[in-house]
């Protein structure tokens, strides 16, 4: 089994452990390329900023985190382009994991809009290859790709030699991504200059540079006709509807859990009602589940209260039921017999039976859960796990409530070995099974908004003081509220978990879903309407969070699929509004905070921040952190005005500026600085906005800045300009020889 995930950096220790995997790949599969170079891997990741590229990495791994291949992508997002820089299987047999990288690819470069998708591709001719083996590698490659529609850029020189001794050199091949506009000249120059100056910097002298931009003349650009399939055999991938679906995954052995006691209301008719909204709405896209080892209910739950459940789920009749009826203290050194008893040492009411089929549906539930959290990993944005019976109540050692295993917890431990994550439970009760588990722990957030716990089960827990425990202190949020309460003072308290997941900054999110703050629901005493739901999700949605939702409660059979219906589609809204933001491509900064006063801590805070951005010479540093003393030595007497971006407590960027002495209305911004790993999120270009704003509610007319006109600065200055600075002059040798001032203006209006 196979699945693509992204890896966003090397700090987390999966992560390293994976990179280590795709640099001894690329030692064993390209001898060639350099050690050093290998090495940066991490660093690119890390600092796309200073590599002037933001570099994607996606990993193919088996499902025990063998890395099969993987593929490196480098995002221009001024100009709009992507170039795949690395695709490599850790055998010369790729068993379609190369295909299954390419496309996940293409599917990244048009979810940044990208207008076109580059690489280099070796010669497929004897003339330029005469390698004979080589030649056969090579054209076995750009067959492949001509299924995509990629093809070979022909007529330009880019495939003529820097030094004398190079030889078989590539071709630029360009893929469309299924667009059938022609490739324009204009564009193509660009791209080519941006590849040439950036990635090869060091290889490619300024005149070669210029010579193959100048080689690029016809418009359009000129592609070489397909030479091993058919143009309309041309395979384009299939994503449209699909790609926007959320993952559906159902408990498919759920029914045969089935207590027929009258009025017992956790019934297989709950699933049946949701999924009859569900299904035709063509929002979903429905997969089997996937079967998962034991392993991950042992890192949630006590391997003994698993045995029990299993066992004495065995050991029932297949037309008996065994309620908890005594309740022991849980002394472990004296465990009753009794079966009956013993049920009482892990239940914790009188209403939530065992029979034959509790365990089967329950552990199947767990697989549900399990592969929800797999798809979201693969790069799934929501999955859903439509799932009976029920998980949120079930702690460590303990069940009740309807719930065996907890689903949500389960889900949540899976996916905190890639990031951080939030579980949001949003069930009318409250979720004790999540506190209980992760109560000492600071990498999974509990927040649970519930019935107050002096009229709603389970009553022994929910309340605010309930914060956790050591290293957890701080990481549980329980948000109770009256049995009186609608939609609008639903979302006021909705408002105030968000606000604390947004300051947690997860990588994931889990929702712990219940519908049972519907009105009339059976077990639940507020009046939320669809209307309520799909605002809710709608809010939720909206930070844009990749998404696991676990089903748990929800009783009035009338609307549970109406109601899901709504919630879903609020969900899929506000996470398309999220991806059409300005912080789409990488992931939007939660929790900043813009203050224009300085404090006495912020020069040495300021004088890291530029210190690790690696741009500077320490003469700059200094400078930097002089501005910031003046700042507070003299105030605005000083001429230096700062913004600085705080992110809960750590300075996560800032700008300074000031008005250019003896003129009308100009003003120099000095400084803009953002850390490497908040780089290429947004954060500059709020900042330089904040910058503009404050300088026109001043009076200023036109703003200076300057930066080095050395290629290493060719993002910063890309940066400026589609920011609306126009380039007023260059001065020459101004830092050293060579390294030109390049100064830039803007005016204000």
């Amino acid at each position: 089994m196979l699945h693509i995930r992204r890896i966003y950096d090397d700090v987390i220790p999966v992560n390293k452990g994976t990179l280590d995997q795709v640099k001894q790949i690329l030692r064993s599969r390209f001898t060639a390329v350099r050690e050093e170079d290998i090495e940066l891997l991490g660093e690119k990741l890390r600092n796309p900023f200073k590599q002037r590229f933001r570099m994607i990495l996606f990993v193919a791994e088996s499902i025990k985190g063998r890395v099969r291949g993987f593929a490196t992508i480098l995002h221009e997002p001024e100009i709009r382009f992507v170039y795949l820089d690395w695709i490599a299987t850790a055998s010369s047999r790729s068993g379609g994991v190369g295909g299954a990288l390419y496309e996940r690819v293409r599917r990244e470069a048009k979810a940044l809009e990208a207008k076109g998708l580059f690489f280099e591709c070796l010669p497929d001719d004897a003339e330029n290859c005469p390698d004979e083996s080589l030649l056969k590698e090579n054209r076995a490659r750009l067959r492949f790709y001509e299924r995509y529609g990629a093809r070979p850029i022909v007529g330009t020189a880019y495939e003529s030699s820097v030094s004398p001794d190079d030889t078989c050199m590539p071709h630029l091949v360009y893929d469309g991504l299924d667009n059938p506009a022609p490739l324009r000249n204009r564009f193509a120059r660009k791209v080519v200059r941006a590849i040439l100056e950036r990635k090869y910097a060091d290889y490619c002298p300024a005149d070669y540079v210029e010579k193959v931009v100048a080689g690029f003349y016809g418009d359009p650009v000129r592609l070489r006709p397909f030479r091993y399939v058919k143009p309309e055999a041309v395979k384009t991938t299939v994503e449209g509807r699909q790609a926007e679906q959320i993952t559906l995954v159902v408990n498919d052995r759920h029914d045969i859990h089935h207590v027929h006691e009258r009025g017992y209301v956790e019934s297989p008719v709950r699933i049946k009602s949701i999924l009859e909204s569900l299904e035709p709405s063509g929002l979903f896209a429905r997969i089997s589940p996937r079967t998962f080892p034991d392993k991950h209910l042992y890192a949630v739950h006590d391997p003994d209260f698993v045995r029990y459940l299993k066992k004495a789920c065995a050991d029932v009749p297949a037309d008996k039921a065994l309620y908890p009826y005594i309740f022991p203290i849980r002394n472990k050194t004296r465990l009753p017999k009794e079966a009956s008893v013993l049920a009482g040492y892990y239940c914790i009411d009188t209403f939530t039976p065992i029979n034959a089929n509790v365990y089967p549906a329950a552990r199947r539930g767990v697989d549900c859960a399990l592969t929800a959290a797999r798809e979201v990993l693969d790069g799934q944005r929501i999955a859903y796990a439509l799932i009976r019976p029920p998980g949120h109540h079930a702690e460590r050692r303990s069940f009740g409530g309807f719930c065996y295993f907890n689903n949500s917890a389960i889900a949540a431990q899976y996916l905190c070995s890639y990031g951080k994550v939030a579980i949001l439970d949003i069930d009318y009760h409250h979720g004790n099974g999540e506190q209980d588990i992760f109560y000492q722990r600071s990498d999974v957030l509990t927040v649970s908004i519930h019935g107050h716990p002096s009229f709603a089960y389970p009553y022994f827990s929910g309340f605010e003081e309930e914060r956790g425990e050591g290293d957890g202190e701080g990481f549980n949020l329980n948000l109770p509220l009256p049995e009186a309460v609608d939609g609008e003072k639903y979302r006021k308290v909705l408002a105030r978990a968000i606000r604390r997941i947004e300051e947690f900054v997860p990588q994931f999110l889990v929702v712990a879903f219940g519908l049972d703050p519907a009105k009339a629901d059976p077990t639940g005493t507020w009046t939320l309407t669809a209307k309520d739901f799909m605002k809710n999700g709608k809010m939720i949605g909206a930070m844009g969070l990749p998404t696991v939702v676990i089903q748990e409660g929800g009783y009035r059979t009338r609307t549970l699929g109406h109601n899901a219906m709504a919630f879903f589609r609020g969900l899929t809204e506000g996470n398309m509004q999220w991806a059409d933001s300005q912080h789409a491509c990488n992931g939007r900064i939660h929790g900043v905070v813009l203050r224009n006063e300085l404090q006495p801590q912020d020069v040495e805070r300021v004088r890291r921040l530029v210190e690790i951005t690696g741009f500077f010479s320490p003469a700059e540093v200094d400078v930097a952190a002089e501005l910031a003393t003046e700042r507070l030595a003299k105030g605005a007497k000083s001429g230096y005005e700062f913004i600085m971006a705080e992110h809960y407590g750590r300075l996560a960027g800032y700008a300074c500026f000031g008005p250019i002495p003896a003129t009308a209305a100009s003003y120099d911004l000095y400084w803009i600085a953002v850390p490497p790993d908040f780089q290429g999120r947004g954060l500059g270009l709020r900042l330089l906005k904040e910058v503009e704003k404050r300088i026109g509610s001043a009076g200023g007319k036109r703003i200076y800045v300057d930066t080095s006109q050395r290629v290493q600065y060719a993002s910063t200055r890309a940066f400026y300009e589609s920011a609306g600075y126009q380039l007023e002059t260059v001065l020459e040798d101004f830092y050293g020889q060579g390294e030109g001032k390049a100064i830039y203006c803007k005016k204000l209006y």
